[in-house]
């Protein structure tokens, strides 16, 4: 697999398993990283801290949010054992009254190789257009 392939893949799989509800598995995906949001100045780094993230996320019956992260305009910039990525995404849900698009915005990650594999070392989430959350994340206390 190409270094291009292979970041991509880790794109991906934040979106796989997120949607799947796997939201220990999305932690994980964040052992080396720092996440970020254009919104603050709060940094979160390694997997315990990103699972709190991720703690409001409404998970339904079938044990998935019944979301759906769709990705595009993926941009991958190599650079030796570090590249940069930009990805735009949009973020459904289904709900009784149908499907809705209900977040769009934009990745902007850091990754690193180590031990000849590629992971995240900097997500900065940077959402742009916000619908109806209410299905989808608990306000916080």
């Amino acid at each position: 697999m190409s270094d291009t392939d292979a970041i991509a893949a880790l794109i991906h799989e934040y979106a796989f398993r997120l949607d799947a509800g796997n939201l220990d598995g999305v932690a994980e995906l964040f052992a080396h990283a720092e996440l970020r949001f254009t919104s603050d100045d709060r940094v979160f780094r390694g997997p315990a801290e990103a699972r709190t993230l991720y703690d409001p996320v409404v998970l339904y019956d079938d044990g998935t949010p019944q979301t759906l992260h769709q990705l595009g305009n993926v941009t991958i910039e190599l650079d030796g054992d570090t590249a940069r990525a930009r990805t735009y995404f949009t973020v459904l849900q289904i709900t009784a009254q149908g499907l809705h698009p209900i977040l769009a915005g934009e990745y902007r990650d850091r990754f690193a190789r180590t031990h000849e594999r590629w992971h995240f070392a900097e997500r900065l989430f940077d959402p742009k257009l916000v619908g109806d959350l209410s299905r989808h994340m608990r306000r916080s206390t």
